[in-house]
This record gives C-alpha cells, structure tokens and sequence, in this order.
C-alpha cells in the first residue's frame, strides 16, 4: 500500500507498458507531419456542460515554420472531435486517425513563417475514474453539493480534451491564454494571471487567464468551483514572487493555516535550485478535486490541508509527516519537470526522480542533514527493481516508477560522491540556469553532471536508469588483508564508496585489494547513503 501511495503521480500511460502501436508511434515520435513546424501559443477556450459532462471550445494555434509540408499532425483523442479547422478565412480540409488527425495544407500558400489556424471542437471528453492515476476531465460536487471541475493528464495527455500537438518536446515558447465560460455562480481559476472577467451571455461569466512563459500541455489546466482567494508576496531571489491561494470557500481558514509552510519552501528551493522560475506568472496553490499534480503556476493541491501523504509518511522515518507531501512535492516541480522538461516522457526520471529529491532537500533545510539522510534512504522501501527507470523512446512510454525513489536515491549517490554540498548545490542552481525553460534528454542532464561534479558518472547512470540490478559489493577477508569487487552490475563498474569510519574505497569489478585491515569476525561496514548491497564472503 505504501508504493501504490508512491505511485500516485505516475502517469496513466503506465500501463501495459510493454505493448506499443501505430497510435503510440504516432503521439510518441516526432514525425514529417509534426517536424515542419514550431509551436509557439495557444489561445484557448473552454466551456464545459456540468450537467451532460461535455465541452466544446476553439483553439488558435500559433506556429512558425520551418520548411513547407503539406500536412499538420494534431492530436485530440476520442471520443472528442474536431468541427472545423480554418487558415486565415479558408476552411482546412483533415482526415482522423485514432487520436490524431491529419490537416490537408496542400492548397495552402504560406506568405511568412509565423502563422495561426484555429480549430473548434467538441464532445465528451474522457471522464477520470481515479484521479490523478486515471486521467481525464473530473466531474465532482464539493462537500455542499456544488459543482467542482478539473482535469488531470499527465501521460494520458493534453489532447485528451483539447486538440494540440501532444509531446513535451515542443512547447508554446510564448505562452498560453484560457478562456473559461462557466455559470457566474462558480469561480475559474487557471494558470498564470487573471487578464480578464467578463459577461458571456446571460447567467454565464468568461475569465481569461494568461501564461507569460513556455508551458508543457498537461499542465495547461481549468479549475472550476466556488473558490475564495488570498495573496501574500514573498521576497524572492528575484524580487516581490506573488503568492496566491484559490480553496473552496468553506476551507478558507484550514487552508490559511497549513499554506504557512510555502514560505519556507520557496526559501528552500530558490536556495538550492536557483529562483523560482515563472516570477512573470506567480506561484499559485489551488485546491483541486484529486490528490495533486505540478500544473505550472497553478500546483494542484487534494492533501486535505494536512502533514504527510494524507497524513502518512511515505519514508517510515518519522520526518515525513513534518510537512505537507503534496505542497512541498508538487511544487518542487517548478524547477524539475516544468523549468527543465524531458522531450520525451521515456526520460521522466529526470522529473521526478530531482522532485523527489526535493523532498530531501527540504527536510534537511528544516531538521538537518541527517534528518534528509534518514528520509531519502527510508524511501528505498518502495522500490521494486521492476524494470528500468528509463522508458523506451518515441511511443509515450515511461519506465519504471522507481524513477521516484530510485532516481533520487541515484541523486544522492552522487552528492555523497562529491561530497561538498556547496558543490552540489552550485551543480542543482547550474542545472536550471544551463537548461531555463529547455526540454532536455537524459543525456545532456548526464553529461551536465559528470562536468558539473567533476566525476565520470556515466556507469552509475547506466547501473541506476538502464538495469534493474542493485550493485553488490562482495569481499572476504585473507590473513586480515580485505580484498572486494563489484558484482551484478554494468562492465566496468567503479563506483567508489565511503565507509562508516570515513575511508573510501575504490572498488572495481574485479577483485582487488584494499588498503585496511580486518579481522575475520570484522565487517565490512557501508555509509548507508549508498543505495547497494554488501555480501561477506566466507573462505
């Protein structure tokens, strides 16, 4: 039951993992009909039917060319549909296919690079049984029976109720806004800022809300319900951040209470992590109907105003129910998942595997660096070395969803490699300062890394993302001479290690001797912030 609470976050599209198809080619690649052109903005707009769970809307696509195609591939899944695409004032021909369709641009001259079509479209989107592990548009009634909406995609997709070109590589480089047309009894709330609020038509308000910077699709998301607000400013790295709430109006005064600890949060991670990285769009908490989601300046929040994940702590070591699991994760995201994005969802260890690691960064800031040394490792619990942390590539798959607990304990590995964590905090503020706003590939995060840290740590990577293997260190004493190797593990393996005395030690996969000596009835004893295993072998 733990790992499933671990698991909570872990996209939809991890099931059936290893079964793939022309639909998963087809969202996941980067093909002729999506390679031709660069997205630059959305403008969107909304209005769903509470009563029939349907919606309908348009959205005007912005791009920039960058050689002529006759085709544009645009993702909307069924059972939603596209009514009618237009360039300019000319009505665009497309052809569905599943989840895609394809837009005929064949008769189409192009006049300059950056152009706009707009796309209306409708139906019945597809409805989360279990968000946010089931994703899809949410239906809910808050406690005094008034309608609550949202949605939550992520792996399942953005195009699951707007159509969009749906992969991480390529996002809107100038932002996003969202119109939202709902009865004027209930309040809309997206991400970034509030541009606009408006009569509709009778009975029916339209507020507009605007992203500055560049955006992923998931994470472009309505909330809907009878929300209350307030604002604090937070004296930043970057100056005054804007802070602000959104909770059902009957949680105003729990809700004040237990967002005290973003303060302190914010502190934490600008410290480490550089700062906050959407100052233009604020930083903004809303209560959702589901338990969270790192929706970008408008985190999801469901812990039900308590410590913990839902009360619990996810490491067993008692520091996890000292804060707020979902605020303080959620928002870790900021910098690892929505400043720096993977092109493909195959690499999402780089997401959550730094997110999770937050959470250790943040209980160390509060209670020390062996209270975050006790957390990190307690989390080791919820790993199944199931299948690799790295998914397979170009058809929407994640790995494993180790890349949480794994990932960070990789992460910790290597600061203990370090071993100065000034180094290593310099090495997290350079990762979001090299990549601001970039998506990226497990590669170039590796490679920023070996320099960063100094180390060649290409064969920890391949140990902790590309196997399913734990490192054993085996070794036997002879005459009080230690001799140890690496095995279960990549060729070449040398990953040094600390003892708990303080030495280090600089196995190999082959066996060799080390510099101390030992009894026989002495062990060879591991700093256990190395996520390893230790085998004594006896002549």
């Amino acid at each position: 039951m733990k790992f499933f609470a671990v698991l909570f976050l872990l996209p939809f599209s991890l099931v059936s993992q290893n079964k793939t198809n022309h639909q998963d080619t087809l969202r996941g690649s980067i093909n002729s009909e999506r390679s031709w052109w660069n997205l630059l903005r959305y403008e969107l707009s909304v209005q769903p039917d509470y009563n029939s769970k349907t919606i309908k809307g348009e959205n005007r696509i912005y791009f920039e060319m960058t050689e002529k195609f006759d085709f544009m591939q645009i993702d909307l899944q069924s059972p939603m549909n596209i009514d009618s695409v237009f360039f300019e004032n000319k009505k665009i021909k497309y052809q569905r296919e599943g989840n895609v369709f394809h837009l005929n641009f064949s008769e189409i001259v192009f006049q300059e690079k950056a152009q706009k079509i707009t796309i209306y479209f409708s139906g019945k989107p597809r409805e989360a049984i279990n968000p946010p592990w089931d994703g899809g548009w949410i239906w809910k009634k808050d406690e005094k029976g008034r309608p609550w909406m949202s949605v939550a995609c992520q792996g399942l997709g953005a195009s699951v109720w707007y159509p969009c070109k749906d992969h991480q590589s390529d996002e809107p480089e100038n932002g996003v806004s969202m119109t939202i047309i709902i009865p004027d009894t209930l309040v809309a709330v997206s991400n970034g800022r509030i541009i606009d609020t408006k009569e509709y038509s009778k009975g029916f308000v339209a507020t507009t809300w605007e992203v500055k910077n560049p955006i992923n699709n998931y994470n472009v998301i309505p909330y809907i319900g009878k929300y209350v607000h307030w604002e604090e400013n937070y004296k930043g790295e970057k100056g005054n951040l804007s802070c602000d709430y959104w909770v059902l109006d009957y949680e105003l005064e729990r809700a004040k209470v237990q967002f005290k600890q973003v303060p302190s949060m914010l502190k934490s991670f600008e410290h480490w992590f550089g700062p906050y990285p959407f100052y233009e769009d604020g930083y903004k908490l809303v209560q959702s109907p589901y338990l969270g989601m790192e929706h970008q300046s408008a985190v999801a929040y469901g812990n039900n105003f308590q410590n913990g994940y839902l009360g619990r702590d996810l490491s067993g070591s008692g520091w996890g129910k000292k804060w707020d699991y979902i605020l303080v994760h959620e928002s870790g995201h900021e910098w690892f998942g929505n400043n720096i994005t993977t092109n493909d969802i195959a690499d999402m260890w780089v997401h959550e595997g730094f997110t999770t690691y937050s959470e250790t960064i943040y209980t160390s800031c509060l209670y020390g660096v062996e209270a975050g040394n006790e957390y990190q490792n307690g989390l080791r619990s919820s790993i199944r070395n199931d299948r690799p942390i790295i998914g397979k590539y170009s058809v929407n798959k994640e790995g494993s969803g180790d890349m949480y607990s794994k990932g960070s304990n990789l992460i910790h590995i290597i600061r203990q490699l370090m071993d100065d964590d000034e180094k290593f905090r310099q090495l997290l503020r350079g990762l979001n300062e090299t990549f601001w706003h970039k998506t990226v590939t497990t590669g170039e995060i590796e490679n920023f890394i070996n320099n960063a840290s100094g180390i060649n740590c290409s064969k920890i990577f391949d140990q902790y993302l590309r196997t399913i293997q734990i490192p054993k260190l085996e070794y036997k004493i002879e005459n009080e001479t230690v001799i140890c190797r690496w095995t279960d593990c990549v060729a070449g393996f040398d990953m040094k290690i600390r003892l708990t005395n303080g030495h280090w030690i600089f196995p190999t996969d082959e066996w060799i001797k080390l510099p101390i000596n030992l009894e026989k009835k002495e062990s060879l004893i591991v700093d256990p912030n190395f996520y390893m295993k230790v085998k004594k072998i006896n002549n």
